[in-house]
C-alpha cells in the first residue's frame, strides 16, 4: 500500500506527496514529491538524479525549487506517516480502480502523425502501469508518460502519449495494470478507421448551408472532452536542470 498527502493545497497550486506505506526511501522511484498549479504540473523531483524536471522547459524561466527541500520534507513526511500508520493499526487503504479514455492529440487523417493520448483517472493508490498495443505487439518507442497528479478527492490521474501515424486497419491498445481492478488489467481500445470514419460522418452531419447561401464550414472539434481536459504534450522535450 502507499500514504499520500497533499502538503499545501490552495485555490490554484498544491504540493502532493506520495510514499510506500512498507520500505522505500527518497533515492528510489516509489517516492513522488511534485508542484502543481491550477491542478497543471509544474515539476517533480527526479529522485536518482536529484534534479527538478520541469512539465515545461520554459517554466524554469519564471520560478525556482530547491530539490534539497524536497528531500527534507520526504524525512519528515516519512517519520508522520510511521506514526499515522500506527495510529490505524497499520490498516491499508481501499483501491480504487481506474477509469480510462483514449483519443487522439489532433483530427485524425490516414498518413497524417499524430498522438493518442490515454488518460487513467480517479484511482488510488498512484501505483499502476499502462502499456500501449499495435496490432497486439507491445510499443515502446516514443510513448511518454506523466507522473501521478492527485485531485482534490485524493485519487489520482495520469497521461500516457503514444505518437502514431494513423493506417487503415491498425487497431491500438491502452493496457491499464492497477491494484483495484478485479481482473489486474483493463484495456482501452482505439481502432483508426473507425475513429476516421466517425470524423468524417461529423464533419459532414454537421455541415450545412446558411440563409444567405455562405457556406458554414465547422472549426476542428477535439474528439473527446471539446478540448477542455486535453493535456498535450510540450512542443519541446522534457528537460531536467
Amino acid at each position: 500500500g502507499r500514504f499520500s498527502l497533499i502538503l499545501l493545497r490552495g485555490p490554484k497550486a498544491s504540493l502532493s506527496l506520495s510514499l510506500p506505506c512498507s520500505g522505500g526511501h527518497p533515492g528510489g522511484k516509489s517516492g513522488e514529491f511534485l508542484l502543481e498549479f491550477d491542478n497543471e504540473e509544474i515539476l517533480h523531483v527526479d529522485w536518482e538524479k536529484k534534479q527538478n524536471v520541469w512539465r515545461l522547459p520554459d517554466f524554469q524561466r519564471f520560478t525556482s525549487f530547491e530539490v534539497q527541500g524536497a528531500l527534507a520534507n520526504i524525512a519528515v513526511m516519512k517519520n508522520n506517516m510511521e506514526v499515522l500508520m500506527k495510529r490505524s493499526n497499520r490498516t491499508r487503504a481501499l483501491n480504487v480502480a481506474p477509469s480510462a479514455t483514449v483519443y487522439p492529440e489532433n483530427a485524425v487523417e490516414l498518413g497524417d502523425p499524430n498522438v493518442l493520448i490515454c488518460f487513467v483517472d480517479r484511482f488510488s493508490p498512484p501505483v499502476l502501469n499502462v502499456t500501449w498495443l499495435k496490432n497486439n505487439e507491445v510499443v515502446s518507442e516514443g510513448v511518454e508518460e506523466t507522473d501521478f497528479y492527485p485531485s482534490v478527492d485524493n485519487s489520482f490521474r495520469k497521461f500516457s502519449y503514444l505518437p502514431f501515424v494513423p493506417e487503415q486497419g491498425d487497431i491500438y491498445v491502452c493496457q491499464v495494470e492497477h491494484w483495484g481492478i478485479p481482473e489486474g488489467k483493463m484495456e482501452k481500445i482505439w481502432e483508426t478507421m473507425e475513429n476516421v470514419l466517425c470524423a468524417l460522418g461529423l464533419a459532414f452531419g454537421i455541415l450545412g448551408i446558411h440563409p444567405s447561401g455562405v457556406s458554414l464550414i465547422p472549426k476542428r472539434i477535439h474528439p473527446a472532452f471539446g478540448g477542455s481536459l486535453v493535456a498535450k504534450r510540450p512542443q519541446t522535450p522534457f528537460s531536467s536542470t
